[in-house]
């Protein structure tokens, strides 16, 4: 098949797929060029405290602007529906996260990281100790967005995700409604640290579609090397069937003059 490609005609296609895959290859640089030239970096002023209710809705999903951002509301504790999450980290160092249940001032419940503490003892002395007058507290904190619920074996009474889902399950009181995030409270009451809540990055949107065009360019210049090949390899089996054909048309006329002699 090599002698066939080797031919003048066939080299000199060579060079065309090759300029014709060149071409190609520079198209798919400049999509991703593009992708990354159009890239939008999505800034948000997430460190100025604003209130709760222009950023989240109860029974709505957490938006990507809401997520992250410093918040305010007022709320009352629900006494006895607080509850302890391990294996939570801050500044490094696994502890426990006491979580509980605010209804805030408008009637929506919303679950409130308020502290972390290094051993569970601290932690459910934290959490036992809630406000004995129900009164109206004002917090301040990041919105986050709901972990998903806790996967494995949990009936222990281990929980380690801040999963909003599961403490509905577990609070006494009935939701009215219910925020899709939660609050890592920005202060934290006596016997419990605040937790570390640091501000998200900046995101950066990738033009998905030119990403698209530039693999599809990379596909066609390697098609067009591969046309070249299939084009080579089809006139070497044209080839090597006459050449087959012939040989057996002698064949049979040298057996015929044989039979003849």
């Amino acid at each position: 098949m090599w002698s066939v490609a080797r031919r003048p005609r066939w080299i000199a296609a060579l060079f065309l797929a090759l300029a014709i895959a060149a071409a190609f290859a520079a198209l798919g640089q400049w999509q991703i060029a593009r992708s990354v030239a159009d890239a939008t970096v999505v800034e948000r002023d997430t460190e100025t405290v604003k209130p709760l209710t222009e950023f989240a809705q109860p029974q709505q999903p957490v938006t990507s602007i809401a997520a992250g951002q410093l918040v305010s509301f007022e709320g009352t504790v629900v006494q006895g529906d607080s509850s302890v999450l391990s294996d939570r980290l801050n500044g490094g160092v696994s502890g426990f996260w006491v979580m509980a249940h605010v209804v805030t001032d408008t009637g929506a419940s919303i679950a409130v990281a308020q502290g972390w503490a290094a051993t569970r003892a601290e932690a459910e002395a934290a959490a036992e100790a809630s406000p004995s007058i129900a009164a109206l507290i004002p917090y301040t904190g990041r919105f986050i967005s709901s972990e998903a619920p806790q996967e494995g074996d949990f009936e222990s009474g281990e929980r380690n995700t801040a999963s909003v889902a599961a403490l509905i399950n577990e609070w006494s009181v009935a939701p009215v409604g219910v925020y899709g995030g939660y609050l890592v409270s920005a202060s934290a009451p006596a016997g419990l640290t605040v937790i570390d809540s640091l501000e998200p990055d900046n995101e950066v949107t990738l033009n998905w579609l030119n990403i698209f065009y530039a693999v599809e360019w990379a596909v066609f210049a390697v098609f067009a090397v591969f046309l070249w090949y299939r084009l080579v390899k089809d006139a070497w089996e044209r080839e090597e069937e006459e050449a087959a054909e012939i040989a057996a048309e002698d064949a049979a006329l040298a057996a015929e003059l044989a039979e003849l002699n």
